[in-house]
């Protein structure tokens, strides 16, 4: 009796590691793609220090000002509009439920915001959602894209009522648009 305990034991433990090293879904967060896993070098890469004395690129997302039907926008770093959210409070997101970031993506960054043109450095900040992810915020504002935006200058969110609120393109003063 021992002996089948021990070797089921053994059968299910081994079952939970080829489960953990299994790959699993190549979706992230906001159903943004991630990259299949790759095989890993069988050698360590070797890196050979460049000549270069600039400083690293900045990792934060850049935000910058554009143009769209309504004027001169806020926009993220591929060039589409941002948005503001009315129902937000504060700094704090009220667009967490996975209905909602579907449609309405949060501007998200892995490091401290960067002021493209037109852009105050002084109005950028970031806060933290309740996921544990950065949001860009603007002048106070979390900051979002619209999905049906698909080019720079698309403005298709502009005072829609979703949600539960409506929601506005950014001027670069930090204001919504009516």
């Amino acid at each position: 009796m021992r002996s089948k305990l021990v070797l089921t034991g053994g059968l299910m433990a081994a079952a939970l590691i080829v489960a953990a090293c299994s790959p699993t879904s190549a979706t992230g967060a906001y159903g943004t793609s991630n990259p299949a896993p790759s095989a890993a070098p069988s050698v360590a890469p070797v890196v050979v220090p460049s000549a270069s004395t600039s400083p690293p690129a900045a990792s934060g997302t850049a935000i910058s000002v554009g143009s769209s039907r309504v004027g001169q926008v806020i926009v993220d770093s591929t060039g589409l509009t941002v948005y503001l959210f009315l129902a937000d409070k504060g700094t704090t997101s009220s667009c967490n439920s996975a209905s909602c970031v579907q449609y309405w993506p949060p501007v998200l960054t892995n490091g401290a915001p960067q002021a493209g043109d037109g852009v105050s450095a002084a109005l950028l900040g970031t806060t933290t959602r309740g996921d544990g992810m950065t949001q860009v915020t603007y002048a106070g504002h979390p900051l979002y894209r619209f999905a049906s935006d698909k080019k720079p200058g698309d403005a298709t969110g502009q005072g829609l009522n979703a949600f539960g609120a409506p929601w506005y393109v950014v001027s670069p003063s930090g204001a919504q648009i009516r």
